[in-house]
């Protein structure tokens, strides 16, 4: 392998290894350091929940999308879950922690605002559609490029745990009021379960800190909650779509 060729490769590598890690595998051939194998494991998995961000609620969306419907989806739990997720995409930005510890947060806004647009815009209140993405959009300026403190945004994250419980509970009792999930998608909530889990160890790896894992570890038992109703109400749901 050239000198070109060889620093391509290791350009490429180093999107999931340390630079230690590979001239350990790669230059010393050393393959038994279990610290680089935890690092490059965390951010292996780090890029592959990233890359399921970008479309993990896709089928959420498309499912209101063709329905024309946000029917059962509970617009406060919607934001609640935008809440969290900016609240966490903000801190991590301005902590500078790893792109890979937190980049599917910045997907995942996109994603979960365009949800809680489509919701209002189907109720036919388009001007309050509008506006929550406008202000929402203003309150992210506010909160990523200087005019919040860290200090303010480590308290928001403190809160997030509360957020997201709450705001996913609050979707699991619509759920349950209701009898079936509505337009909620399967793919979706499972996707989101996985992803949670998963930042738990990619969190522990990357970041170290207590916060944001315990937010983690919220979200994957309130996400678990979810994906059960999924389970129970399947048959309901069927039902509902024969009819």
């Amino acid at each position: 392998m050239n000198s070109t060729s060889f620093e391509l490769f290791r350009t490429v590598a180093l999107l999931v290894l340390t630079p230690k890690c590979f001239d350990n595998y790669f230059l010393e051939m050393n393959y038994l350091d279990s610290s680089c194998f935890l690092s490059t494991l965390s951010k292996g998995l780090g890029l592959g929940i990233i890359l399921g961000s970008l479309t993990v609620k896709v089928p959420q969306i498309i499912k209101i999308y063709n329905a024309k419907s946000g029917e059962g989806i509970n617009i406060l739990s919607v934001t609640l879950d935008l809440s969290a997720i900016t609240i966490y995409m903000a801190y991590s930005f301005v902590k500078g922690f790893p792109f890979s510890s937190w980049g599917d947060a910045s997907f995942l806004a996109v994603q979960t605002v365009l949800i809680g647009y489509l919701v209002l815009f189907y109720q036919g209140t388009i001007v309050k559609a509008i506006l929550y993405l406008i202000t929402y959009l203003i309150i992210c300026y506010i909160m990523m490029f200087g005019l919040v403190s860290i200090d303010i945004l480590w308290s928001l994250q403190t809160f997030n745990i509360l957020l997201v419980v709450v705001g996913k509970l609050m979707q699991a009792f619509t759920n349950f009021k209701n009898g079936h999930t509505g337009q909620l998608s399967a793919v979706t909530l499972v996707m989101l379960l996985a992803g949670s889990l998963a930042r738990i160890f990619t969190s522990m790896q990357e970041t170290g800190d207590n916060i944001v894992i315990l937010t983690y570890i919220a979200s994957s038992l309130a996400n678990a909650v979810l994906v059960t109703q999924l389970v129970v109400y399947w048959n309901v749901d069927a039902k509902r779509k024969v009819d």
